[in-house]
């Protein structure tokens, strides 16, 4: 911090505020342990972190309160969407059983997640930058569906998944369930060639497509760090 710092509120630029979601990608987990294809998700209208967890147990002694200990964090999230894709379903619980057939009530499949938020300011607006989240270990549980009959102030379903989470380990840190890329803070060839793995790359004149995938934790640190 220099010398004689002070505090300025409000100044050109640096009005911060986030919006919208997008570049939804659906990553399921292989029998390997991989989230090595990604399929695109369209359709997501919101998505509802909800972190819980970290509570306060107070341990007394001399006659005071000696310190407080915090339960395990868990990282849990509500998706919405109007749609989904065809990958998603075993990860909701259904199984195909003969073509366009499926049967319900199945084992759901561990799948993971990636979608973008805007980071707007008031100089260049929802253009300022974005945020990636990248969500690990992810299970959807049953979902309430309302079929209503077409009127006259028709409406699109809107789907919605309470999704839990199992973290992973990352090197030095606690397991975890999420990762944010924040793009103005990120070096921009690295971001590039980080979203080339989210998101695939197409066939070129002597090399081959590459399928997207969800890299995991440590590979995003070491890639965004080099």
């Amino acid at each position: 911090m220099p010398e004689n710092y002070v505090i300025k509120w409000d100044e050109t630029g640096s009005r911060l505020y986030e919006t919208g979601v997008d570049h939804g990608v659906l990553y399921p987990i292989s029998d390997a342990g991989l989230y090595d294809k990604g399929y695109a998700w369209n359709g997501i209208s919101a998505v509802t972190e909800s972190p819980s967890g970290a509570e306060a147990t107070a341990i007394w002694a001399d006659n005071m309160k000696y310190l407080n200990m915090y339960s395990a964090e868990e990282f849990g999230a509500t998706l919405e969407a109007y749609t989904y894709p065809d990958e998603f379903m075993a990860c909701d619980g259904s199984a195909e059983i003969a073509p366009g057939v499926y049967a319900g009530q199945q084992q759901r499949k561990t799948f993971g997640l990636s979608y973008r938020t805007k980071i707007g300011n008031d100089v260049k607006g929802d253009g300022y930058g974005y945020k990636l989240h990248l969500i690990y270990g992810c299970k959807a549980s049953p979902s309430e569906r309302a079929y209503n009959t077409t009127n006259d102030s028709p409406e699109a379903q809107a789907l919605s998944w309470e999704i839990t989470t199992t973290p992973i380990n990352v090197s030095g840190m606690q397991a975890t369930s999420q990762i944010t890329i924040d793009s103005t803070k990120v070096n921009a060839t690295k971001l590039a060639a980080l979203e080339q793995i989210l998101y695939g790359t197409p066939a070129g004149e002597g090399t081959e497509a590459v399928d997207p995938r969800l890299p995991l934790p440590d590979e995003v640190a070491q890639l965004l760090s080099e």
